[in-house]
């Protein structure tokens, strides 16, 4: 008996704030699936942890950590040294808490003012499948909790009902990991993935909202919040801080948020102001994610020729800045495809230039000359 309370006593006394109550605690729910930083097995996204954390603890919000087993639970290979990364990370008290997550069948949905749900690909796993999840959700909702996911994190939701037997994602907007970024970034495990994401949420009624491959993409049904991609984690955590009825606390928003709107400024048709902005802020911007989002961009568009336009120019935004020999050989393929051989040209000589013998460089200078 004393050892089902020694959770329930370790997070009041370290973790939430003195006086905190229901209305004032987020449950944080992971995946418990992830084994040696997910080589072995896929886990969470410690980052769509850390910048959410940062936001609600800014926001006067106490913090409680779930999974479905409970106990220690690893995160996917991430940066610590990511600003939001390195904070939690020096949060021993939050520390703790990963070191020995509450089990969720423990728990009690009154607890709770709202629930978020970190993605990462062991969402698909381990978190549709734990009964006692699918619960505490249904009643958290039917409580009038806000209830919140990222990424994969909407896979817990698919078979969440209500008291009156209906689904919780029946007839509402949402959005998650979509059918196209799977098939880019989810190869080596989503042949394993029970369902996919995108698909089965549509099966179940939900009025499914995407943005282009992983550009950030809030949706708010209500109290029903949900973010596309690891990118909308910052959009995801301020809209339940204002599901909560605050206002979130003004804060600088980090390189990859800036460099995500400098690429969205692109495909809104300014793209002259974005490169300018680049060029006078440079250190503020992430630009290898700019050039990355470009090149998966590409890969995706297929033979729709706007979308390779817009993956284009944003490689283009990346490359006076980015001495990447792929990059070069990626804007020169999309120029090739677009019909201007020679620009493709100039791009791949440039590349050889750089890294001669590069073999990708030669195919595609034969794809040009043929």
């Amino acid at each position: 008996m004393l050892r089902s309370l020694l959770p329930c006593l370790f997070a009041a006394a370290l973790l939430l704030p003195s006086g905190a109550h229901a209305k004032d605690t987020v449950l944080v729910v992971l995946s418990g699936e992830g084994r040696d930083a997910g080589q072995t097995r896929p886990g969470y996204e410690f980052d769509e942890l850390s910048q959410a954390w940062a936001i609600f603890r800014a926001n006067g919000l106490a913090v409680e950590l779930a999974s479905p087993q409970g106990g220690a639970i690893e995160a996917d290979k991430y940066d610590p040294g990511a600003p939001a990364n390195a904070a939690l990370l020096a949060d021993d008290a939050t520390m703790r808490q990963l070191a020995d997550t509450r089990r969720i069948a423990d728990l009690r949905a009154e607890d709770y003012a709202a629930v978020y749900i970190v993605g990462g690909k062991g969402a698909m796993f381990d978190l549709p499948r734990e009964p006692a999840l699918q619960t505490l959700l249904g009643q958290a909702w039917d409580r009038g909790a806000v209830i919140a996911a990222v990424c994969h994190g909407p896979a817990a939701l698919v078979d969440v009902h209500l008291a009156d037997g209906s689904l919780l994602v029946e007839g509402r907007r949402m959005t998650g990991f979509s059918n196209e970024e799977q098939a880019l970034f989810s190869k080596r495990w989503g042949a394993e993935f029970p369902w996919l994401l995108e698909d089965t949420l549509r099966e179940r009624g939900a009025i499914w909202d995407e943005a282009p491959l992983m550009m950030p993409k809030l949706v708010v049904d209500g109290r029903l919040i949900t973010g596309q991609n690891p990118y909308s984690t910052p959009a995801v955590a301020e809209a339940i801080v204002r599901g909560l009825d605050r206002t979130p606390v003004a804060r600088t928003p980090s390189r990859d948020e800036r460099s995500m709107a400098l690429v969205a400024r692109l495909r809104d048709g300014d793209a002259a102001g974005a490169r300018a902005t680049l060029a006078r802020e440079l250190a503020s911007h992430h630009v290898e994610l700019v050039g990355a989002l470009g090149y998966y961009q590409a890969q995706a568009a297929g033979t729709d020729a706007g979308a390779l336009r817009l993956a284009l120019q944003t490689m283009e935004l990346a490359l006076p800045y980015m001495p990447e020999p792929r990059l070069k050989l990626a804007a020169a393929d999309a120029h090739l495809r677009l019909g201007d051989r020679e620009r493709a040209r100039v791009l791949v000589l440039q590349a050889l230039e750089a890294s001669p013998g590069l073999e990708q460089a030669d195919a595609l200078l034969k794809r040009i000359d043929g």
